[in-house]
């Protein structure tokens, strides 16, 4: 990872604060992220999300799956301590850790697992340091596993460019406008939040073709995007051929809505 500025306590309180609205449809992508899961409601799995933040993905996946075993990890103490608070309900199924994103010691927490999803978290590292966590998750998680990541993406022209910048613009005035919040899109704006609009050194996201093929590359024979909004992805791999996803859209979304208004 190239050097750039660390990730801060003040950027984890802005992230929470403009989360509900910053992210395009964000009971949509955790709805997305848990359906594409390719196990049964009743399957026992061990599973690691990457950058847990507040806990909302992690706290959806163990409401859809009782008997998964979750690793979540972070770097901030504040988002540690948060999702360690919401899903306490769930015990010993839940292990909460610190992560140093651009090192390589959490690596180990890969091994032998069957699913690693990660939400706006991977984009911080660079071309280098997003194909080397793809090869470390190839060779260490098991072999009917997923990889699923909803991210910022690269766009590969200047087109695409202004299309996500005004896009992501759009979604989060809309989203705003629609909780009663307009303050939340100044906030949005004034903190420049919007890496499309003004680039941000901490921010190096990857172009999506680039990492289908890193996916592909490390050992995940089956690697797609399954969705696209204002620039934020949803993509990733399987190995052993493609995934057979077993929890209904329609009963995800309800569940990732519960975790939103939790």
């Amino acid at each position: 990872m190239t050097d750039s500025p660390a990730w801060s306590e003040q950027d984890s309180d802005t992230y929470r604060r403009l989360a509900p609205v910053a992210v395009p449809s964000r009971d949509h992508q955790l709805a997305t992220i848990a359906t594409l899961l390719p196990f049964e409601p009743t399957d026992a799995f061990e599973i690691v999300e990457i950058g847990t933040g507040e806990g909302r993905l992690s706290q959806t996946i163990a409401a859809l799956f009782p008997h998964a075993r979750i690793t979540a990890l972070d770097g901030s103490e504040s988002m540690r301590t948060a999702t360690t608070e919401r899903l306490a309900e769930h015990g010993h199924r839940i292990r909460v850790d610190s992560m140093d994103l651009a090192a390589e010691d959490w690596h180990a927490h890969l091994e032998g697992v069957d699913a690693v999803v990660s939400s706006l978290v991977i984009h911080h590292l660079d071309g280098r340091g997003k194909k080397r966590l793809f090869e470390a998750a190839g060779e260490r998680t098991s072999a009917r596993s997923a990889f699923v990541i909803a991210d910022l993406v690269e766009p590969a022209s200047p087109q695409a460019l202004e299309l996500f910048a005004a896009s992501w613009d759009e979604s989060t005035r809309l989203q705003a406008a629609a909780g009663g919040q307009d303050e939340l899109f100044d906030l949005f704006r004034s903190t420049e939040w919007n890496i499309y609009r003004i680039p941000n050194p901490m921010d190096q996201p990857s172009r999506l073709a680039d990492q289908l093929q890193w996916l592909k590359g490390a050992g995940f024979e089956v690697a797609d995007c399954f969705r696209l909004e204002a620039g934020h992805a949803i993509y990733g791999g399987y190995k052993g051929g493609a995934g057979d996803g077993r929890i209904d859209y329609a009963s995800a979304l309800r569940t990732a809505r519960a975790a939103l208004a939790s």
